[in-house]
């Protein structure tokens, strides 16, 4: 009863806010907060985390209200508009659209690039409303989950995203996207390390204490080799038309085939969102692989299928909402957006964590109003936008490759204003391109240089706490499913593991 009358509560105070956020000037701010944020998404290294941290600071002179509407639109704008420079040039726009090129690049070069478009803003749409409501409805229980994760599971969880990215993003021969993945792990140890502070692997270079940033890597190994390749002419220009040289794709048909795994993959994001500091990027490729493994036609993701750009698609939007559940209820963040996220609100006077609940009642069912109108406008600017950037493609590669070049700069200097970093980003664009010709996936590079710190820290967290006992990662229920998750990621790459899970399958039926 007590629950049915906070859910009630709840209810009512969405309801309100839906209503009362509703006026001329919070619906403007709406509309140029999302598209801010799916400019930020579209251009290589303006990602989400870097639209919130710029726009904080201008927000502090406006109200709560709109406060609130200027951060989540940037959130929900740039996490969507990912997807678009993917799908379009295969250069992801946000570290969680990576897994969105796989099969929207191809569709764009197949002259389907209108179909990909299309089934990525449904999928956002879909993700984000989903995200909104298990965050708005769910957060005391995803809230519990979330808490059960200890130095164990986080390891494991961190090992598991590496291993199934690098199993799908070169299934011709995994072994070379966990070399991939390792690599990025290795990356991520440069620096000064978590626990006791120890400088590793910088090489009396001073500007690697802090490490190497995640977001110029971004634009070191998927954007350079990209362009070196259309400099190069080893990519076609593809020229295609909103209109025309798109197939009809039956959009609903589509829907209602993937219903079931529709939810799934939304709550994959959710899950995997609300973990702390995990956040958009393992949702999507957790996704991806359910969709490979579960779709019939699995076995040509990456030629081009829809379900590949849906599952991702889905679950980087539901992980919206997942990733502020432990923001709200912990105080802390799950996700690097949503870490920027609790400065600004720290800086609008709301402490979140335990006692937020009491100091601010209403303040879930005030972000699940503003999620749901952001869902909204990403759905009405994502038909606007979409067709005016489908004409991208019809652009010359002579002038738009120096475009996408110039920008790859900018990004990666307004990151921190760090001129070392351009250094950084040739070298590692050189190597990004020579890994490329030698059929390495650079996403599990990206995903291994993101967790890396977090595999590294929690996995000598776990042994320092029970002296030394390697059997303390698997002797709880969490971590140990995650542990045997891996090695059935692992085995199944062999022709023997394949034949024992055929053998099993056929049990079953």
């Amino acid at each position: 009863m007590e629950f049915l009358g906070l859910l009630n509560d709840t209810v009512q105070n969405f309801v309100a806010f839906l209503v009362s956020l509703a006026t001329v000037q919070n619906l403007f701010l709406m509309l140029g907060s999302m598209i801010v944020g799916i400019t930020f998404g579209v251009l290589p290294g303006l990602s989400a985390t870097v639209g919130i941290a710029m726009f904080t600071g201008l927000t502090y002179a406006l109200k709560l209200d709109g406060a609130l509407i200027v951060l989540m639109g940037v959130y929900i704008g740039a996490i969507y508009g990912g997807s678009i420079s993917a799908i379009l040039i295969n250069i992801p726009g946000t570290g969680s659209a990576a897994a969105t090129c796989l099969d929207g690049y191809p569709l764009a070069r197949k002259g389907e690039s209108g179909n990909a478009n299309t089934v990525a803003r449904v999928a956002s749409v879909i993700g984000t409303f989903f995200g909104m409501a298990i965050f708005l409805f769910f957060t005391p229980l995803m809230t519990r989950i979330a808490l059960q994760f200890t130095s164990p599971e986080f390891f494991w969880l961190a090992i598991f995203g590496i291993l199934i990215c690098g199993a799908i993003s070169t299934p011709e021969l995994a072994i070379k996207g966990w070399i991939a993945g390792f690599i990025g792990i290795l990356m991520a140890m440069v620096g000064m390390e978590d626990i006791q502070g120890f400088e590793r692997l910088t090489f009396g270079i001073r500007d690697l204490i802090t490490g190497i940033p995640f977001v110029p890597m971004t634009i070191a190994f998927f954007g350079i080799p990209q362009i070196v390749k259309s400099m190069k002419g080893e990519e076609q220009t593809v020229v295609v038309t909103a209109e025309d040289s798109s197939k009809k794709l039956h959009l609903f048909s589509l829907i209602k085939k993937n219903i079931l795994r529709i939810i799934r993959w939304g709550f994959i994001g959710v899950g995997i969102g609300a973990v702390p500091g995990v956040g958009e990027n393992i949702a999507a490729w957790v996704a991806y692989g359910d969709a490979k493994r579960s779709c019939e036609n699995g076995k040509d993701f990456g030629t081009g299928v829809y379900e590949g750009v849906m599952a991702p698609e889905t679950a980087n939007n539901a992980a919206i909402g997942g990733a502020i559940v432990p923001l709200v209820s912990l105080g802390i963040p799950g996700s690097p957006p949503a870490a920027m996220l609790l400065g600004a609100l720290m800086l609008h006077g709301i402490r979140p964590g335990p006692m937020l609940s009491v100091e601010h009642p209403t303040i879930i069912p005030q972000l699940g109003a503003i999620i749901l109108w952001g869902t909204v406008f990403l759905f009405i600017l994502g038909i606007a936008i979409t067709r005016l950037m489908v004409l991208v493609l019809k652009v010359s590669q002579k002038i738009l490759i120096p475009i996408i070049a110039v920008l790859c700069v900018i990004g990666v200097y307004s990151y921190n204003l760090n001129s070392f970093h351009l250094a950084l980003v040739f070298v590692c664009g050189i190597a990004g391109y020579l890994l490329d010709k030698m059929k390495y996936s650079s996403a599990p590079l990206i995903l291994g240089l993101i967790l890396g710190n977090m595999a590294d820290a929690f996995f000598r967290r776990a042994l320092y706490i029970s002296h030394g006992n390697l059997f303390s990662l698997i002797d709880r229920p969490i971590s140990f499913i995650f542990f045997l998750a891996c090695v059935l990621t692992v085995v199944k790459q062999f022709p023997w593991g394949q034949k024992l899970f055929g053998v099993l399958s056929k049990r079953k039926k």
